[in-house]
């Protein structure tokens, strides 16, 4: 059991926001203090991808970098906390494997709610055992700006669409592929990121056309 610094099993509803954090951004932590009021969840877990599936090796930083900005990012907040559950396995990370491994953790009187942006959703039927997931979880569909939900229905299903939550956010209209631009064209990224995450990135480097492996600005 990974220590955070709180008891799993004294929570009874504990968000699960997963991703690549390549970087965390003003967009992620929108959604989860979002989600966080509209549920009423004891904690939110931002959990950064070990091996993600659906990523190229190589295409991503570090798990060590990724996960010292989402510290960063969230050290203020006292209902977050960030594990690295997933990026201490060695193999490929898969949901429902560590929705398996929390609900271990906290007992089976706690709800999982698992928050997902609906370009993550529409993709569920490709994801590992996703009527497993389901079953695991409240599965929270967020809409993300540029993004819509209408087709979710279709794709999913009926009996899978009926486990399924939509929200609908008011969040910063940021992605992570913007902010790694910015940096690697030498421009601010203030409005993008906490003011940490910002200054880490510039000391460590980080998304410089080096790094990123392709010449972004060029005309």
């Amino acid at each position: 059991m990974e220590n955070l610094g709180f008891d799993w099993t004294s929570v009874r509803r504990l968000g699960i926001l997963g991703g690549t954090f390549d970087p965390i951004h003003h967009g992620h932590l929108a959604v989860a203090r979002q989600v966080r009021r509209a549920y009423g969840l004891d904690r939110v877990v931002f959990i950064p991808s070990g091996y993600p599936p659906h990523k190229p090796n190589g295409s991503v930083s570090t798990g060590q970098h990724r996960y010292m900005m989402a510290l960063l990012a969230t050290c203020d907040e006292p209902a977050f906390s960030v594990s690295q559950v997933e990026m201490m396995r060695t193999e490929i990370s898969y949901t429902v494997h560590t929705l398996r491994l929390l609900q271990s953790w906290t007992g089976l009187k706690c709800r999982l709610y698992f928050i997902a942006g609906g370009d993550m959703a529409l993709d569920l039927p490709n994801w590992r055992e996703p009527d497993a997931i389901l079953d695991q979880c409240q599965f929270v569909a967020v809409q993300r700006p540029g993004y819509a939900l209408d087709n979710l229905r279709a794709t999913l299903g009926e009996k899978r669409m009926a486990k399924v939550d939509t929200l609908t956010l008011e969040t910063p209209d940021i992605s992570a592929t913007e902010v790694r631009r910015r940096v690697s064209c030498g421009e601010d990224i203030s409005d993008y990121v906490p003011e940490t995450v910002r200054l880490y990135i510039l000391a460590a480097g980080l998304y410089l056309p080096a790094c990123l492996g392709m010449h972004a600005c060029g005309g």
